[in-house]
């Protein structure tokens, strides 16, 4: 008896032993076994994925002068997991809206349908990607009809996020506008996390936080913060995908929401700018309180763009750009430049192709890439500040165009350096023939009432005065294929290889009169090369392009690619990434008498009393090639005006290239050029401008 007694007390230990293995092991399960994403009824907390975003890589100058960078901030975010198995997500949904109505909190809400009564759709206030992504929820719940209209899709939402009847419509749309939201991150492309406000003060942050909303944390992140109100045209900003860049960003692993270069270097650069974003694994409770965390691959930053900049030229540039204009306005509309619209200027190494400064008139602040009103104002601002000019407005070059008829002059075998040709005033040959009334003057000619003219006039004293009438007869007398090959070769025309979308423009010949005029009479004139000749008919380039053809005349016909890029360097500045090497993109073996004419002819320009540059120039300390141009519009204003120079002519180091929308002449933006020399070589004080420029009748 006391044997069986011992046998049954073991079998009630072992029971009882079991019965603790048991509820261990179901208490293990209950506390501490993932779930491995997606909540499970009987789980106590959430593994949730999130991917960290990485900050993007500094913009620097070429100097390390910080351009843009980041600055901290502060997103609240919500893990969709936790709000939506929490108690009453509605209710804490509603909660936030309402505070953030109250207290004028804009917060992410990307649905497309009014607010009120009567409820429409808002698609078309949306890019691309958040139409496409409407369209794929709508798809992803399957019996929803994509054509389905707003107020039965409330009407459906409602039910289907189970919100109370007693709501009024308007309430149950704020809160449908963030179930959509939490919807598209969860089932929709398998994000535990949406950024419900970005960049929060710490008043709104610390005022929503006080709700206790479930899954509502805070994420430590980075925006773009500009450290200059210049150069914004090629500095460039980022935004939000639209759906063909989301369709090539995901590709390469770029989630939804993630911020791109948009224009400029941010878009340029983008590779080398963007790091790697990471993944964290968060260990969380129903509450949403955070048990542990851990990063799998932790996030990289990106590295570090030095550009071909100087930031003090830069300055110098739109400073002085802007100051002319505004000086030209000054003047009254009825006044030659009175009506100055915009301008553009162009600084490079000439030996290089590396670009010192690239400004375009008018411009703009950054700011307004993070403020609607002021993006809108900038919108409808007169002569369209969001244009970049330097790279995108495609010009007739006027006489700065001559330099390049010299060297095609002599190619071709008409002029030599000595050749001198009779100024008559007035080309008259074709009209002698009786081949129309084609008979265009030179400006001394028209100017002095028909009485004067420049004699018998060699090339370089040509460029010095800007004779039209030399040009004309040099134009006239030479195959079309050499003065076309001959602009190619010098850069007119082509692409110059800048890592920044451009606008390639075209120079005078057959196809670009029959591109221009598209079915009307597009037949190749003498009249049309004749004009071409003094950089008039259907010429058209950038200020980038000439000042790429400014510094193929300083290198004796040797053209280097444009280049925005200088280093690239790890995210700490240790390590050299890259370094940009200078590119030879092509090369014209200019003939010795062509280029002793065209620097001769382009230093008299600043240097010769009768120079059309010479009363900003003189007795300016170092030598200085240039060539003042003036190009006729169709706008029926005044003329455009425009300026190329390098210096020093013994050894050219920085070409300038300007133009000036309606600016009157050439020779009056010649003192930004003076200006942008004078930093760039440290010297002296500014000249008068009066000199005008030659151009047609």
């Amino acid at each position: 008896m006391e044997r069986m007694s011992q046998v049954r007390g073991r079998l009630l230990l072992v029971l009882f032993g079991l019965l603790l293995c048991f509820f261990g092991y179901r208490l293990y399960d209950l506390q501490v076994i993932a779930t491995g994403g997606a909540p499970v009824d009987n789980s106590t907390y959430y593994v949730t994925k999130t991917r960290v975003k990485a900050a993007r890589g500094d913009i620097l100058d070429r100097n390390g002068n910080k351009l843009v960078g980041n600055r901290a901030s502060y997103d609240l975010v919500i893990n969709h997991y936790v709000l939506t198995s929490s108690e009453n997500p509605n209710e804490s949904i509603y909660r936030l809206v309402k505070l953030c109505q109250e207290l004028g909190i804009r917060y992410n809400d990307n649905f497309p349908v009014t607010k009120e009564r009567p409820f429409t759709y808002t698609l078309d206030q949306y890019n691309t990607t958040w139409q496409s992504h409407f369209q794929t929820f709508l798809q992803e719940r399957g019996s929803y009809d994509s054509d389905i209209t707003a107020p039965l899709l409330i009407q459906t939402l409602r039910k289907s996020y189970n919100i109370p009847e007693e709501w009024s419509d308007e309430d149950a749309r704020l809160v449908i506008g963030i179930r959509y939201e939490l919807s598209l991150r969860g089932y929709v492309y398998s994000l535990s996390q949406f950024v419900f406000l970005s960049d929060a003060t710490d008043e709104d942050r610390f005022a929503i936080l006080e709700l206790n909303i479930p899954g509502m944390n805070v994420e430590a992140t980075t925006v773009r913060e500009y450290y200059t109100d210049y150069a914004i045209h090629i500095i460039g900003y980022t935004g939000a995908m639209d759906s063909k860049e989301w369709e090539h960003y995901k590709e390469l692993g770029y989630s939804m929401d993630a911020v791109v270069g948009k224009t400029g270097f941010e878009l340029a650069f983008e590779e080398e700018l963007k790091g790697s974003d990471g993944w964290r694994w968060d260990t969380v409770a129903p509450d949403g309180t955070l048990i542990s965390s851990e990063y799998d691959p932790a996030p990289k930053a990106g590295n570090n763009v030095e550009t071909t900049i100087d930031i003090s030229l830069q300055m110098t540039a739109e400073d002085q750009l802007e100051l002319r204009l505004d000086e030209l306005r000054a003047q009254g509309e009825d006044a030659d430049g009175g009506d100055a619209e915009g301008g553009a200027v162009v600084v490079m190494e000439v030996k290089t192709g590396q670009i010192l400064a690239c400004a375009s008139n008018p411009t703009y602040s950054p700011d307004i890439f993070t403020d609607k009103e002021a993006y809108q104002q900038v919108l409808e601002a007169e002569n369209d500040p969001l244009y970049n000019r330097a790279l995108s407005g495609a010009y007739p070059p006027g006489s700065t165009y001559k330099p390049c008829m010299v060297i095609a002059g002599v190619r071709a075998n008409y002029i030599n350096m000595e050749t001198e040709i009779e100024d008559l005033g007035v080309y008259m040959k074709y009209a002698e023939a009786g081949q129309g009334d084609f008979k265009p003057k030179c400006l001394l000619y028209r100017q002095s009432f028909n009485t004067m003219t420049h004699g018998y006039i060699n090339a370089a004293k040509a460029l010095c005065v800007s004779c039209n009438y030399f040009f004309y007869e040099v134009a006239d007398n030479i195959p079309l294929e050499i003065m076309d090959s001959t602009g190619a070769a010098l850069g007119l025309g082509e692409p110059t290889g800048v890592e920044l979308p451009e606008n390639i423009g075209h120079r005078a010949n057959e196809a670009s009169k029959a591109a221009a005029y598209k079915g009307t009479d597009a037949r190749w004139y003498a009249a049309d090369q004749v004009l071409a000749g003094i950089g008039q008919s259907e010429h058209r380039f950038t200020p980038l392009q000439l000042c790429v053809y400014a510094s193929t005349l300083a290198n004796k016909g040797t053209r280097y690619s444009a280049t925005f890029l200088n280093r690239i360097v790890s995210t700490d500045y240790r390590s050299l990434i890259e370094e940009n090497e200078p590119e030879i993109i092509s090369t014209l073996n200019i003939p010795n008498d062509a280029y002793l004419a065209y620097m001769e002819g382009m230093q008299m320009v600043a240097s010769h009393p009768e120079g059309t540059g010479f009363k900003v120039f003189e007795n300016y300390p170092i030598p200085i090639c240039a060539k003042t141009g003036t190009a006729e519009t169709d706008s029926g204003g005044s003329d455009n005006g425009m300026f190329i120079c390098f210096a020093p002519a013994n050894d050219p180091k920085i070409a300038v290239a300007i133009y000036g929308e309606q600016a009157g002449r050439g020779s009056a933006m010649a003192t930004v050029a003076k200006y942008i020399l004078d930093v760039y070589f440290e010297v002296g004080e500014l000249g008068d401008v009066t000199t005008y420029e030659n151009k047609v009748s």
